[in-house]
């Protein structure tokens, strides 16, 4: 049934000779080659080897099976057990890969820790064009739009002076700089205008940056530069250019360190400056240099062009999607160009290029970042999705083998590329400024250090010391469950792996790989015996798994579709499953007489207008439901029928007495409402204890999009309080309530916790909307990224609280706030040890409704097989 979860594995604990003793099983009485079924395998390895039990060699067996199987469709657990057959080659490949992955989750992903960013005194009165390093005088260098030059200190980024670009051409005022690289090859830097010419500059004279050469004749505005010297031939050398025409063009230099152009052709200005005409260079009249280009791009501007050495090929990009990216390759013995064009949505604003990997990143308008394989134009190698606004910038980090990119909404992030994976994000700390702000993010590995511009502020973000941070996965953790059963925390992550750890230590007890394959892991959920583990993959089905590995049943949510689940819900009679359509997916008790489970028509029908996201329980009928545009939906469990909408808008008592007091009434919909209404609903939960609904008082509370936290009425249908826990420019937000319902914890994008204390909030009836937000306990920051799960648990005489992040990380951490440490962490934690005083809550009960499940499931699932 897809695969089981890797224990810690019998192949582990096996010696060279064990496998030689393995090896001879395959072999028949002639020598020749043989495969074995599952029952010779166990028997003949178990009897021949003495190591291990049968049980485990019949996990090894299947693991062989799957592994072979899982290039095609995931097969039935019981038809691989009859079908299969294992050879000495399958079972060598399963442990290479296993070998293989084991490298891979072992190498850890350096996550660098900034120290809080600082602006720099700034000289530019407008946007920064460009950052620049020099090796040879150790100094940075930064040009504004009005061609201000600002020389920088290597050590501390001090601004030592400043120097005004001269250029006779145009006036001071008119003068406006697009562009700068520099020429370190021989000590120059070449400067673009927008009066269609490239200046070059010689940054060796101490009184001013002295203008060299001019050229001139340009047919459109040059707007992005780039150059390139050979390493090994140091007088050959690449300068490319790209306008708003949507022409890239490159001068070849043959022998740069002796002239870039032919004196004996120049001609001079009243500065005495070199003039060098385009039409020259294109007609062969400098021998010392030629020109090759391309027009793809037209009608777009360049954006940003790349000459890449190892390739002998040109990288340009544009925001028209016909042309987002393009590959202009040298011919041999030849200055022409043969030319690939490479298709994005929306266009790309930025390209870079990593040596090592041979990689092409592109920052999409679209939101994405793509990587691509010079070589293939079809389609990206792989695509990194986080971001919520178009890209516009991307930069290799070519010592880690990871790419860092910038969105305008002002999120960087941090991707390994070796994994896909977003290992770092970093929100809410850059200057809130206007929408059309030009940024700039210039990278200096060695000197580990990132400077930024929004328009004419430079912001300096510096790594401290690298310590190695414990991660408690390797990969973006998804959710966190506590087992009461096991006393042990199970937590999943975007690789679809589950590791079970030991609550009082924090240590690893057991992982589980490739549970879902090469789907992620969205969400999980416990039984009420707490022996069976529900995994939601993004494959589109549900696995039910007990806690020796094995899975026994696949639930096909998705209808053999990838679709996105959001929870998993398990009531006596039912398991609800939801997040990717407007109904909700319910699976029946009676269906579990099967291993592959199909699921079952949903009584109420269609009654939300968004996809839902979430839902929670109340004994003994009522199911609630919140969807993606901010709709709650409170329905009879027993029935599977809707009763009534809750609606943040005020109008919506007045509204409801237009309509009549027909049960239809209650699921009417208002037309166009405020925009501040349609807030996600990512996270329901019945208020444990409340008993004031009846009269008024608050007995559900929601959370979601904007950071907003709303507490509602379900009897009377009516919103009773509202406030924001978290900055709205983060986005969505999670949240748990303790089981006595004293505390709701909430946390956000940026990793962000808050403790609040809401044991007396809304709890008396009122006419009026409580905007007054509850005391707020402790705000505390465990995580370095996302907090993308949170819950609450009862832990001998202690309520913990559990923290899932794409940091790669899970925390505990004592209530309101006191952290005790991460889960894998090298010193482990002792429970039992004094800490802060934490009464243990008098209601353990389920407050998610899963209660009702502490008979039936665990029956089911371990009788159908």
């Amino acid at each position: 049934m897809g695969t089981r979860m890797e224990v810690a594995q019998l192949e582990s604990r096996m010696n060279t000779e064990d496998y030689r003793k393995l090896q001879s099983l395959f072999l028949d009485p002639s020598g020749a080659s043989r495969s074995l079924s599952r029952t010779e395998f166990i028997d003949l390895a178990w009897s021949l080897v003495g190591r291990g039990s049968k049980e485990e060699y019949g996990l090894l067996f299947d693991s062989v099976v799957v592994t072979q199987e899982h290039c095609g469709l995931l097969l039935d657990a019981d038809a691989v057990k009859e079908e299969g057959r294992v050879d000495w080659g399958g079972l060598c490949s399963f442990l290479l890969l296993e070998l293989s992955d084991k490298v891979k989750n072992t190498r850890t992903s350096s996550v660098p820790c900034w120290k809080p960013p600082r602006t720099l005194t700034c000289p530019h009165r407008d946007q920064v064009q460009k950052a620049l390093y020099m090796q040879s005088s150790g100094q940075y260098l930064t040009v504004s739009k009005g061609g201000t030059v600002g020389v920088r200190d290597g050590d501390d980024m001090s601004l030592l002076h400043t120097h005004r670009l001269q250029n006779s051409t145009v006036t001071p005022r008119d003068l406006w700089v697009t562009d700068m690289v520099l020429l370190h090859n021989i000590h120059k830097m070449a400067v673009s205008f927008t009066s269609k010419e490239v200046c070059f500059y010689d940054i060796l004279t101490k009184q001013n940056f002295g203008c060299k050469y001019k050229l001139q004749g340009l047919k459109f505005t040059p707007w992005c530069l780039d150059y390139w010297v050979d390493p090994s031939h140091p007088d050959q050398a690449v300068l490319t250019i790209g306008d708003i025409g949507g022409q890239v063009s490159a001068l070849y230099f043959t022998s740069a360190q002796i002239s870039l152009f032919e004196k004996p052709s120049l001609r001079t200005d009243s500065d005495f400056t070199g003039i060098i005409l385009w039409d020259e260079l294109v007609r062969g009249k400098h021998r010392s240099c030629y020109t090759v280009t391309h027009q793809v791009h037209a009608p777009a501007w360049v954006r940003k062009v790349r000459y890449l050495g190892s390739l002998e090929a040109f990288v340009s990009c544009s925001t028209r999607p016909q042309s987002s990216m393009v590959i202009g390759w040298r011919e041999k013995e030849s200055r022409s160009l043969r030319v690939t064009s490479f298709f994005t949505k929306r266009g790309v604003w930025d390209v870079d290029h990593h040596r090592g990997l041979n990689l092409i990143a592109t920052a999409g308008v679209d939101h994405q970042v793509l990587l691509w394989n010079p070589y293939v134009s079809s389609e990206p190698v792989c695509v990194l999705s986080g971001h919520m606004s178009p890209v516009v910038a991307v930069c290799f980090m070519q010592t880690k083998q990871q790419l860092l990119s910038y969105s305008k909404d002002k999120v960087l992030c941090l991707w390994d590329v070796s994994s896909q994976q977003c290992v770092h994000r970093l929100a809410g700390v850059f200057p809130k400024t206007q929408e059309d702000t030009h940024t700039l993010l210039f990278l200096h590995e060695e000197h580990q250090l990132l400077l930024l511009s929004f328009n004419s502020l430079l912001l300096l973000l510096e790594t401290m010391k690298e310590e190695k941070r414990t991660s408690s996965h390797d990969h973006p953790v998804t959710c966190v469950l506590y087992n009461s059963l096991f006393r042990q925390v199970v937590s999943s992550d975007s690789a679809s792996s589950v590791i079970c750890w030991q609550a009082d230590t924090g240590q690893k007890v057991k992982q589980f790989h490739r549970c879902h394959g090469n789907a992620e892991i969205s969400t999980m959920a416990l039984d009420g015996t707490q022996t069976r583990l529900f995994t939601a993959g993004t494959d589109g089905e549900v696995k039910v798994w007990d806690f020796n590995g094995r899975c026994l049943h696949r639930m096909n949510a998705g209808l053999g579709r990838a679709v996105d689940i959001s929870q998993v819900l398990l009531l006596k009679r039912s398991i609800l499953v939801m997040g990717w359509e407007r109904m909700v997916t319910v699976f029946r008790l009676h269906s579990f007489s099967q291993s592959f489970v199909e699921p079952s028509e949903w009584k109420g029908g269609v009654q939300h207008r968004g996809d839902l996201l979430c839902a929670t329980f109340q004994p003994p009928q009522t199911l609630v439901t919140g969807s993606d545009d901010g709709e709650i939906v409170v329905w009879n469990n027993d029935t599977e029928k809707a009763l009534r909408k809750l609606q943040p808008h005020a109008e919506h008592e007045n509204y409801k007495k237009q309509q009549g007091n027909s049960p239809d009434s209650h699921l009417s919909l208002k037309g166009r409402e405020d925009s501040e209404n349609f807030i996600a609903i990512t996270r329901l939960f019945f208020l444990p204890g409340r008993t004031s609904a009846a009269t008024g008082g608050a007995d559900l509370v929601s959370c979601g999009g904007s950071g907003v936290v709303r507490l509602w009425n379900t009897i009377r249908s009516r919103l009773v309080g509202q406030f924001t826990a978290h900055n709205r420019d983060l986005g969505s937000i999670v949240m748990t309530v303790s089981p006595c319902g004293r505390y709701l914890v909430t946390a956000d994008r940026e990793g962000t916790l808050k403790t609040w204390d809401i044991q007396h909030y809304c709890l008396e009836p009122d006419d009026r909307i409580t905007k007054e937000p509850p005391n707020l306990l402790c705000s505390f920051r465990t995580h370095l990224d996302c907090v993308t799960h949170l819950e609450m648990c009862v832990h001998g005489n202690r309520l913990l609280l559990l923290s899932a992040s794409s940091d790669c990380s899970v925390a505990l951490s004592f209530l309101p706030g006191d952290t005790v440490g991460l889960f894998g962490q090298e010193e482990q934690w002792c429970l039992e040890r004094p800490g802060p005083l934490q009464e243990p809550e008098p209601d353990q009960r389920d407050h998610k409704g899963e209660e009702s499940t502490r008979q039936g499931w665990g029956e089911v699932t371990s009788s159908s097989k």
